[in-house]
């Protein structure tokens, strides 16, 4: 079948193209090319020295000549359409629990969602499954687990599962339901009176997600709000321009895109009376704010209604569409670049121009262009959005990231839930000094690199010396500075200890409160944020002198 429509395909380009015998037009160029393109395949076919799939070759082409264009414009085939879903609406049919696969011992549930099948039937972190329908989950990979745990929702899927407290192992029956992941991660009053909203994404129906959360901080006596988008990759354009709405008169123009086909021209304005025009906002924003998120974070700074606090953003100004294009596939293309009301793009990288060895660039600051906010403020296209406030965001070192990569804190965090029935709240809770040693030990056994920057920049410097035939000749200096440097898993997780704790105590409380819970607790440990707390109740201070923040 496969075979079959490649060649259907061809010769639709062929046929379609209105062609003279010697002009070399583009259309021309792809119709040969695509001829050219399905003669190889063919006679691969027939002369290669194994058996070929002709339908994966024909993907990795259609892969490969996408990815030569952008990292967004890509295809997604008919089995890929739930992931596309998942994408743009946060939801799938499934029991709702993220899974760790580790083949000793089955498929481990790492986290349930809240309010999930899975939560509401039971399932708990470090909970093992053994079989799922009656299939043994040890031959199967975490991706096949994963496919026999979805299905539509209302259907139903058996489980035997060893209980991560008791050991016991016992038969359990889930019905698959529609599950969503909220964007609105967290909101509550934080440093007094200022509210506080932490969104994830911009999928279906995330914008009123934001607005009920503004709602209840407002009633909570909310008197300015900050809008954390760090992380927050993106999603759906008219979400943002939804969230934007809450705070600015109806009839803004939010966003504007352009494409290179005539009348592309699209303008987003806000087409609903907004919730506040007044109340004090803050943008949080890091290099991991991206797409929409930039969307709001600039319309916001451009039209004077936000501060934008943190670090640079990640420059995306790409808009993208999904088409079908038969089959049941989709292509996600990318359409259109985005302005902000100011009338700048923030696409930090040029795809359009490469260089000889394929590799992009950024755009130079030479070529960056200044443009005007609404109150005459001087802002600038081409690398994202540069906050009003710059404030660095934390790094954690090599041995915290490791520790991640591992799932260390979280196995542990496992290990901790089925050993305590229960903790403190989020905002109180805190490890005890015999429960951090025990985490130590733990951590100890396990295998993960624990060299510090340090030590790994010195051990190239010896790579180095000895590739060079020098290190024999400090052969004592490199051997008293690597034994100084050189220190055991033990000693790091002590030396680091309170790097390590917050991050492990917040994977802790993710298991009995989960991501709500998690994101309220880390709160208290970012150095960022308290920054940014601080300069917003600063700014609000200076708008209301006769009304000091409590």
């Amino acid at each position: 079948m496969k075979k079959i429509f490649s060649i259907i395909l061809c010769t639709l380009f062929i046929t379609g193209f209105s062609l003279t015998a010697g002009a070399q037009t583009d259309e021309f160029k792809a119709a040969r090319n695509l001829e050219i393109q399905y003669n190889i395949l063919r006679q691969l076919q027939a002369n290669y020295v194994d058996t070929l799939d002709a339908g994966k070759l024909v993907k990795t082409g259609i892969d490969a000549m996408l990815h030569s264009i952008d990292p967004y414009t890509v295809y997604i085939d008919e089995a890929d359409q739930e992931n596309l879903q998942l994408m743009t609406t946060a939801t799938y049919g499934g029991i709702g629990a993220t899974i760790k696969k580790v083949d000793s011992l089955g498929v481990i549930i790492a986290q349930p969602y809240e309010g999930s099948p899975a939560a509401e039937n039971g399932l708990e972190p470090g909970d093992i499954i053994l079989k799922i329908d009656g299939k043994d989950v040890k031959p199967l990979t975490a991706e096949q687990c994963s496919s026999r745990m979805k299905g539509q929702p209302g259907t139903k899927v058996e489980f035997l599962i060893r209980k991560a407290r008791s050991g016991k192992t016992v038969k359990q029956v889930i019905t698959r339901r529609r599950v969503h992941f909220p964007d609105v991660v967290y909101s509550g009053i934080t440093g007094g009176n200022i509210g506080y909203i932490d969104l994830s994404a911009f999928t279906v129906g995330g914008s009123r997600d934001v607005r009920d959360a503004v709602v209840k901080l407002k009633n909570e006596g909310a008197e300015g709000i900050i809008l954390d988008l760090r992380g927050n990759g993106g999603g759906l354009l008219d979400e943002a321009v939804k969230i934007v709405s809450l705070f600015v008169p109806k009839g803004t123009l939010v966003v504007t895109s352009r494409g290179r086909i005539p009348g592309s021209i699209r303008y987003y304005k806000t087409d609903t009376e907004p919730l506040d025009t007044e109340i004090p906002l803050a943008v949080l924003v890091n290099s991991g704010t991206a797409s929409s998120s930039e969307i709001v974070s600039g319309s916001l700074q451009d039209l004077d209604r936000a501060t934008i606090i943190g670090t640079r953003t990640f420059g995306k100004g790409l808009v993208q569409s999904i088409v079908p294009v038969g089959y049941g596939g989709k292509l996600k293309v990318t359409t259109a670049k985005y302005y902000t009301p100011s009338g700048r793009c923030v696409q930090a990288i040029d795809y359009s121009h490469r260089n000889p060895d394929g590799s992009v660039g950024s755009i130079p600051d030479s070529l960056k262009k200044p443009f005007k906010t609404m109150h005459g403020r001087t802002v600038y296209d081409g690398g994202g959005i540069t906050p009003d406030t710059l404030i660095p965001s934390v790094k954690y070192s090599r041995p915290t990231m490791s520790l991640l990569y591992n799932d260390i804190f979280g196995d542990y965090a496992r290990k901790f839930y089925a050993e305590h029935d229960s903790i403190s709240l989020p905002e109180n809770f805190a490890m005890t000094e015999k429960e951090y040693s025990d985490f130590v030990e733990y951590a100890s056994a396990r295998k993960f690199d624990s060299r510090s920057a340090a030590q790994v920049a010195l051990d190239d410097i010896i790579k180095d010396a000895k590739d060079e035939n020098m290190y024999d000749l400090n052969k004592q200096e490199f051997e008293a500075l690597s034994k100084k440097l050189n220190i055991s898993k033990t000693q790091m997780l002590r030396i680091k200890e309170k790097e390590f704790k917050p991050v492990l105590e917040s994977e802790i409380v993710r298991a009995y409160y989960y991501n709500a819970g998690s994101a309220e607790f880390i709160l208290r440990y970012d150095k960022q944020f308290a920054k940014a707390l601080k300069c917003f109740r600063e700014v609000i201070a200076k708008r209301n002198p006769d009304k000091p923040l409590e």
